[in-house]
């Protein structure tokens, strides 16, 4: 074999294998892609399922607590706005206004003992904890899809294969500070 000859075939080979490595990186971004619209349509399915749980919720605590309307109301307009919300970033901003007004609707049964031992009311709230369950480990597997997929289209090489097919960076679904205190409530001493 001529020199020539083993030079082309070795940059035929690296060629073909930078083909190959290019082919397997796009098919990897795209699974990552996917498995970030599958898991962020998993959120929205327990965000709905949250949301279809609070007027009966309101309704439940209505009949005990009438006088507390502006907790209530704010609670029918948080739900409201989560609702209508569009995209990650605002969708993940009115779930945080929406779990802070459920934590003042909730304070509320420790001021009402007949509230707190409403059945209703008591499943109803244990339906809502286990979807925020649910909803916390969809977001948890939201993110890590997201980390995955940000790394792997910033990381050389493969940002050279995402930066030519026009992968975008997603956005994290996060929890703002203040959703994450709990909530301060005094019906007076």
């Amino acid at each position: 074999m001529s020199a020539a000859l083993i030079v082309l075939l070795v940059v035929v080979l690296l060629v073909v294998l930078l083909v190959v490595y290019g082919i397997a990186k796009y098919n990897g971004l795209v699974s990552l892609r996917n498995k970030i619209e599958g898991s962020y349509a998993q959120i929205d399915v327990q965000l709905n399922r949250r949301h279809d749980l609070i007027p009966n919720l309101v309704e439940t605590v209505k009949g005990y607590a009438s006088h507390e309307k502006t907790t209530l109301e704010a609670v029918i307009q948080a739900r409201n706005q989560a609702t209508a919300a569009q995209g990650v970033a605002d969708k993940a901003q009115a779930e945080n206004v929406l779990s802070g007004a459920l934590k003042s609707l909730f304070a509320l049964s420790e001021a009402y003992p007949d509230l707190k031992a409403n059945q209703g009311f008591q499943q109803l709230q244990t339906e809502l904890a286990a979807t925020e369950d649910r909803i916390a480990y969809s977001r948890q597997y939201y993110n890590d899809i997201v980390r995955s997929y940000n790394e792997g289209i910033q990381r050389f090489p493969g940002n050279l294969v995402a930066n030519s097919f026009h992968f975008n960076q997603r956005e994290y679904f996060q929890a703002d500070e203040p959703s994450r205190q709990n909530v301060q409530v005094d019906f007076g001493s």
